[in-house]
């Protein structure tokens, strides 16, 4: 599908519909949905109504006694889920979210607002589980459940990140999000998946990433990030997995085995465990940390996330590292405790380079890559040259999870100040916890809905574009596997010019190892500042 070029797509009509929401149908539109699930990738993991169906279709395969299932499905969820109930009941509707939505911002569909987003299915549970909605109906906003209803509420559940930027702004604390998590937990009761959602949870559940990668293809894989090591650098590293005993777990996203920018971020984890000389070890068996199952239902999201407390104790290690991800650190700080409680065969973590303890890990036992570096920079553990990143112009992206979800701002800026000297923030209302979405998180990285992911990513791209004007900002740094694979597109488009970037990767420039050779270029073989006639 053609996409129109930036200065038509920016063009963005607010004007409301001259009908109420209620009688406005929703059309479902090429470029802002995802393919439908495989069979497949359902059957592998037992998820319900197991076909191969199509959204451009008109029948969607539903069971015979589908609407019984929702509604069922509802009810339990309500009752079992305190905050959704209350979620669902204390809206007023204020309109305090309206416009914070990226996706409502960059395309002016009124229903992704996200008070009417969750409004669609706010509407089924009034009509099906309050006495009020019952009796009373649309006056009571209350609606019935039939297939077009179902169709506009799948069509806009995938239409949100679960960013949870909504929710800083609601004034009664409704977090927009979780109610977009039940909502797609009771679709997929339907089979009503994504692919690009399905097939990596089916990937994750069989091989221990969401790539499907075996571990021989992973060691293979392995070997040539060594050997780009080696030729930049002089120097050979030598990762250790799936080994015993070792002091530290090192967990990360997969895709930084696959995509280019995550290639070049695990370069410069590898790099950093070699110089420190730590005790650390990767696993084969449980080589993600992400987790789609996060975006299909609570049970499937434990699933996937159990795997790597199952992988620390069965090799002993002390406690767990956790790479550069978004989601991986929700589920962490956000789920894990109330799903599993604390972990009591781990270790309370200790940096064994500074010995400072993360007593905020005393719960879960992982601590994140970057609160690991900022403290070893702190200290004085790492021989830098921030010069050798002079060729970036650095403005940093906050990424939705780490920053909300754990409130992880200040490390990823500390590291980042110590590593260039070229360093900028974006306009302070799209930053830290306020910080815009890149618009193709929580299983929406795919290509068949590039439209949406343009329209949901023009707000990041005008600070951006801000930054780029007046200072000559060329790389947008974070610290999230989904932001470098999706966002390098989406600035392509908006801000041409601009580069996206690990946090590691610019440490791994700018790390000073001992007994390296002469270094004439970056890790991606582009030559350094002053070398470019070598």
């Amino acid at each position: 599908m053609a996409i129109q070029k930036p200065e038509e797509l920016s063009k963005i009509n607010y004007k409301p519909p001259k009908t109420a929401w209620f009688d406005t149908p929703t059309e479902i539109k090429k470029g802002f949905f995802c393919w439908g699930n495989k069979e497949k990738s359902l059957k592998a993991v037992g998820f319900p109504n197991i076909r191969q169906w199509s959204v451009a279709d008109e029948d969607w395969k539903l069971p015979e006694n589908w609407k019984e299932i929702f509604i069922e499905g509802l009810r339990e969820r309500v009752n079992k889920y305190r905050s959704f109930r209350l979620f669902l009941d204390i809206c007023v509707r204020c309109g305090a979210c309206a416009d914070k939505c990226h996706f409502f911002i960059g395309g002016g569909d009124p229903k992704n607002m996200p008070v009417l987003r969750a409004e669609l299915l706010r509407s089924i549970y009034r009509k099906y589980c309050t006495t009020s909605g019952k009796i009373m109906g649309k006056i009571a906003g209350a609606r019935d459940l039939n297939v077009n209803v179902l169709k506009e509420l799948w069509y806009y559940a995938y239409q949100c990140t679960e960013c949870r930027r909504c929710s800083l702004f609601c004034p009664y604390g409704i977090d927009t999000a979780e109610i977009t998590i039940l909502a797609r937990e009771l679709l997929n009761l339907l089979g009503l998946n994504i692919e690009w959602i399905a097939g990596p949870v089916a990937n994750c559940y069989m091989t221990g990433n969401h790539m499907g990668l075996l571990p021989h293809t992973i060691m293979d894989i392995v070997n040539e990030f060594k050997e780009s090591i080696y030729q930049v650098t002089g120097i050979n590293v030598d990762p250790s997995y799936n080994r015993k005993g070792a002091e530290i777990l090192f967990v990360h996203p997969s895709g930084e085995y696959f995509d280019p920018n995550g290639n070049i971020t695990f370069l410069g984890y590898l790099m950093l465990f070699h110089e420190l000389g730590l005790d650390i070890t990767l696993s084969t068996y449980c080589s993600e940390g992400g987790n789609f199952g996060f975006f299909t239902s609570n049970e499937m999201a434990k699933r996937l996330h159990s795997k790597i407390y199952a992988e620390a104790k069965r090799l002993k290690v002390k406690w767990i590292l956790g790479g550069e991800c978004g989601h991986m650190w929700r589920v962490w700080h956000q789920y894990h405790n109330t799903w599993f409680g604390p972990i009591d065969f781990l270790e309370e973590p200790v940096s064994p380079i500074t010995g400072t303890k993360f007593e905020n890990a005393k719960s879960n036992k992982i601590v994140h890559i970057t609160e690991f570096t900022a403290d070893l920079i702190k200290h004085g553990k790492l021989n830098l040259d921030p010069s050798r990143n002079d060729n970036y112009i650095v403005t940093f992206h906050d990424s939705c999870n780490p920053a909300r979800a754990m409130g992880l701002l200040e490390e990823p800026r500390y590291i980042i100040k110590n590593i260039c000297n070229h360093f900028y923030e974006m306009p302070p209302q799209t930053i830290r916890e306020n910080t815009f979405c890149c618009g193709s998180g929580s299983g929406l990285n795919a290509s068949e809905n590039m439209e949406l992911r343009l329209r949901g990513a023009l707000p990041r791209a005008n600070a951006l574009k801000h930054v780029n004007e007046k200072f000559g900002v060329n790389t947008l740094a974070n610290i999230c596997q989904i932001d470098r694979a999706t966002l390098q597109t989406l600035v392509d488009y908006w801000v041409p010019g601009v580069a996206v970037r690990g946090v590691h990767e610019m440490v791994g420039n700018a790390l000073v190892m001992k007994g390296e050779k002469e270094r004439t270029t970056d890790l991606r073989g582009d030559p350094l500042p002053g070398k470019e006639g070598g």
